[in-house]
């Protein structure tokens, strides 16, 4: 009887959150009939995808994986602690974040216009302050059953001028999000000491027991189960360090996502106009970690300035980035075509500065934030505007 009660709230708090997210993306479409018709003739269509199969266009994307040799891992462990678990993190909350209604309108104005948002959450303004919103990546990613453990876990990431920390978002129940604080680490090739990342986090996929994060040098590769309790005087509670980094031979990617709809699981990356994808071992000795440092497959497209990425079933899809309403694509090797909205039909109907998306496969939303809102919508829905 309690659980069926239990389900009939969740059902009502279903129904109002829709209710909620209907009347803002209605509000929404409205301001995007003043959009001048001047901005919708200058969208350029990025076209085809154009496969990349040179050594020369390749090259550039090979990584090089560095880990930590397990003394200076171990030395590492003794210095910092035994480890907590991400579900001692997750019982330990910093902080909740509101639900649509207790979104302030500038906060709501970041929703995509369409298709509009099926979820959203915002966070405290005071809990952020100094930092940038990130990549978003969740449990759907990190194993098929779309658990870590007993938890449906989603993990935000923000950067600031002195430190890059994750939230670990604790998605259990749907109408309460509680978070807490983990700061990201570098530590030293002996695991002697460690320093604070320093850096944007617009990439970031959380795949099996492994965290991999962009960074200005590389890939940052992070095992989950060493979260530990922090000791250091800058406030945070929880600290992860790094096992590994990936170089890259050319510029690093700027944006991740995981494809589960490849044999074996793929990363996706992006930056600079081009796309391609690595494969992740099958090794059980090398769990989240790539199979080699080579791209298996690569394009160039046509969009400018992107940056979230995915990949699902051969399609791409693309946000680019914009001060107010950027552009989701999805493109493949036949064409692109766009979202579109407002009276005039303008392709600007996605938020403007989203770092990321990702897919969560079991429930087949697409997650994503744009600045201090978190927000989902199904990966349907997408593909349904864009046909």
């Amino acid at each position: 009887m309690t659980q069926h009660r239990g389900r009939h709230r969740r059902r009502k708090r279903g129904r109002a959150l829709r209710g909620v997210l209907a009347g803002t993306a209605l509000a929404l479409t409205a301001a995007a009939t003043l959009i001048s018709a001047s901005q919708a003739t200058v969208e350029e269509d990025p076209g085809a995808l154009k496969p990349l199969t040179s050594r020369a266009e390749l090259d550039p994307l090979r990584l090089r994986e560095e880990l930590l040799p397990e003394p200076a891992l171990d030395r590492l462990g003794t210095r910092l602690g035994r480890p907590a678990g991400v579900g001692a993190v997750l019982a330990d909350a910093d902080g909740t974040l509101r639900g649509p209604d207790d979104c302030t309108g500038t906060e709501r104005a970041a929703l995509p216009v369409a298709p509009a948002a099926t979820r959203a959450y915002c966070w405290d303004a005071a809990d952020t302050r100094g930092l940038r919103s990130g990549a978003v990546t969740t449990s759907g990613d990190a194993d098929d059953d779309g658990r870590w453990g007993d938890h449906r876990v989603v993990l935000s990431a923000w950067s600031g001028d002195r430190r890059s920390q994750v939230a670990f978002v604790d998605a259990d129940d749907s109408g309460r999000l509680s978070y807490t604080w983990v700061r990201l680490a570098v530590p030293t090739d002996d695991g002697r000491a460690h320093r604070p990342l320093r850096s944007a986090l617009s990439g970031m996929v959380w795949y099996q027991d492994k965290l991999l994060v962009t960074a200005g040098d590389g890939l940052y590769v992070y095992d989950v189960h060493g979260v530990r309790r922090a000791t250091g005087a800058d406030g945070s509670r929880y600290v992860l360090p790094a096992v590994g980094v990936y170089r890259s031979a050319g510029p690093a990617p700027t944006a991740l996502s995981l494809d589960r709809s490849t044999s074996p699981d793929s990363l996706v990356a992006s930056r600079d106009g081009r796309l391609w994808r690595y494969a992740f071992s099958a090794d059980p000795g090398r769990r989240g970690l790539l199979a080699t440092g080579t791209a298996t497959e690569a394009y160039a497209t046509g969009a400018e300035d992107l940056a979230g990425v995915l990949s699902h079933r051969s399609r791409w899809y693309l946000t680019q980035r914009a001060e107010e309403r950027g552009r989701l694509w999805r493109q493949t090797a036949d064409g692109a075509e766009a979202t579109r909205c407002g009276a005039d039909g303008t392709r600007l109907c996605w938020t403007g500065p989203t770092p990321s998306l990702s897919y969560w496969q079991q429930t087949g939303e697409v997650w994503s934030q744009s600045g201090r809102t978190l927000f989902a919508l199904p990966l349907h829905a997408i593909d349904r505007a864009l046909d």
